[in-house]
């Protein structure tokens, strides 16, 4: 469950720090308010801040986002694809994709295969489609496919502001490295747009990156999406809105194809329908 506090900073407050100032007000202890900055739920003035020494000026309305959503439990429901080598599952947001309290730690208890393996990673937020090698040397024999930009990704996303393009290609470098995504907008309206998007490569946070690059950051990005005033309605987006559709190869040893798809979860739809998409 998710709650909002408001709060204005009076004469009485001019000069404190945010973090001192969320302490003294909430009647928290330091390392609970920087924990507040830390998730990225404080706004100032509509703006996401999370500097600890952000100085307040008279008249600066505060807003905390609190609550936390509890980690969705991981069940056989998850599983898409599991033949041979390969699972694909898909993924909840809020859960990691590997490491302790992870889909991937989950999906090893509830199959009873601790050689179980997550081969690329999504982000926290990020739902849909992750691909587990079912053991070592099926990882091994993976992971060139990926080098070789020989699995196919699509995405679903929803974006701040009208994107106008029909069709775009964004080739922005990312780290110094070329970079490529494609583009097609399902919907738009002056408020946000939905996209459909396939990565030709596979650097850090590209999606997130190449979107802030042209101007339409993901709702909810609280990493990338910054530097700028966010609306109410946009502040209510409890995570990124960006969801790993579908994922698509062909076996490195059979040929054969592997293909899942994993349904729009229930948060986007949601989101969707809120900011009048299809």
């Amino acid at each position: 469950m998710t709650t909002q506090t408001q709060l204005k900073v009076r004469l009485s407050d001019h000069g404190s720090t945010l973090m001192a100032f969320l302490a003294a007000h909430l009647q928290l202890s330091n390392h609970k308010a920087k924990a507040l900055l830390d998730a990225r739920r404080v706004f100032v003035n509509g703006q996401r801040v999370w500097m600890a020494r952000h100085r307040l000026d008279p008249g600066d309305h505060v807003e905390i986002q609190e609550g936390w959503v509890a980690g969705p439990v991981v069940s056989r429901d998850v599983v898409l694809y599991a033949k041979g080598d390969y699972l694909i599952a898909n993924k909840p947001p809020g859960l990691l994709a590997n490491g302790p309290q992870s889909l991937e730690s989950g999906l090893r208890r509830l199959l009873g295969n601790p050689a179980l393996t997550a081969v690329h990673r999504l982000d926290r937020d990020t739902s849909g489609c992750l691909l587990f090698a079912q053991k070592s040397e099926a990882e091994a024999l993976i992971k060139p496919l990926f080098v070789q930009h020989r699995i196919r990704k699509m995405y679903h996303a929803i974006v701040s502001g009208h994107v106008s393009e029909r069709e775009q290609e964004i080739t922005h470098p990312i780290d110094h490295r070329s970079a490529r995504t494609l583009v097609r907008t399902l919907d738009a309206n002056r408020l946000a747009s939905h996209l459909w998007i396939e990565l030709e490569t596979g650097r850090t946070h590209q999606i997130r990156r190449h979107l802030v690059a042209i101007g339409h950051p993901l709702l909810g990005d609280q990493q990338y999406a910054t530097r700028r005033e966010v609306s109410s309605q946009e502040r209510a987006v409890r995570r990124q809105m960006l969801h790993a559709y579908e994922l698509a190869f062909r076996h490195p040893v059979t040929s054969e194809p592997v293909h899942a798809r994993a349904p729009l979860p229930e948060d986007f739809a949601a989101c969707l329908r809120k900011f009048g998409l299809t």
